[in-house]
């Protein structure tokens, strides 16, 4: 298969002009059916060279100087200091669901095929970050870990904004009372109560973008933006785990721009 354009997702949110943050879609890259077409997951199944090539147009097109931090993700709740260590696509990945950075040039990034990307900066774009939002990365508590990391760099909640991409929707997402009894327990501090509707009898639908706009709103972040995609529902431009079980997986990413960054950042 010969590559086209990606088609890239560009937020639409108040950040600075020296940060930028994009969510590729499935659109645009060589890897054959069933990962067609930009798979960036080498633990799929999918021609490793072929996502290779993947990931080296992504960074074409995106205007990326120097490669991706790629993360080994497990659903949990550690966030992988990028400043700290040097994230080369030639190293072993960290395991991590979040990545943060305050230097310029350096990419968070995490996959996904359902799960929901949250990216985050600050209003002055002094630091970024990428987090994994699994329902039990945003119950365990991926959220409150990846802003912490924020404050540990003088960075106050509310000071941040966050941007919501493409995941699974309330409507397609189904699950069973393991999962519900999981997300109603403690739900004053999980806030996955206000996330579930009841749906056929001992079934519920979830809605990962309440749950983590409740979790973000916990730890004081109130300007969200984003939301409203479904992978599940929306074949043609994104992978659904959910949907297709074998498939490739999209990325979000986002980075503090080496030439715009204003003076003291």
């Amino acid at each position: 298969m010969n590559a086209g354009a990606a088609e890239l997702i560009r937020p639409e949110w108040p950040v600075p002009a020296h940060v930028h943050a994009i969510s590729t879609t499935r659109s645009g890259g060589a890897s054959e059916a069933p990962y067609a077409s930009l798979n960036l997951g080498t633990h799929v199944g999918d021609d490793v060279d072929v996502v290779a090539a993947n990931r080296a147009q992504l960074c074409r097109e995106a205007g990326l100087t120097t490669a991706p931090g790629w993360l080994d993700q497990v659903h949990g709740t550690l966030v992988a200091d990028f400043d700290a260590a040097d994230p080369d696509r030639h190293r072993v990945p960290p395991t991590a669901d979040a990545a943060i950075t305050m230097r310029p040039g350096r990419v968070c990034v995490i996959m996904t095929a359902d799960c929901l990307p949250v990216l985050l900066t600050d209003r002055e774009g002094r630091a970024v970050a990428a987090a994994h939002g699994g329902w039990r990365g945003l119950v365990g508590g991926i959220v409150e870990a990846t802003v912490a990391a924020f404050e540990a760099r003088g960075l106050a909640a509310d000071l941040l904004l966050a941007w919501l991409g493409p995941a699974i929707g309330p409507a397609a997402y189904e699950v069973g009372p393991d999962v519900a009894e999981k997300l109603d327990a403690g739900s004053n501090s999980t806030g996955g109560a206000a996330a579930l509707t009841p749906g056929r009898a001992g079934h519920w639908q979830l809605d990962l973008y309440q749950l983590a706009r409740t979790r973000l709103a916990a730890c004081g972040v109130e300007a969200v933006y984003g939301g409203g995609e479904c992978t599940f529902s929306d074949s043609t431009r994104f992978y659904s785990y959910r949907r297709d079980g074998v498939t490739g997986r999209q990325a979000s990413l986002i980075w503090i721009d080496r030439g715009q960054t204003p003076e003291g950042v």
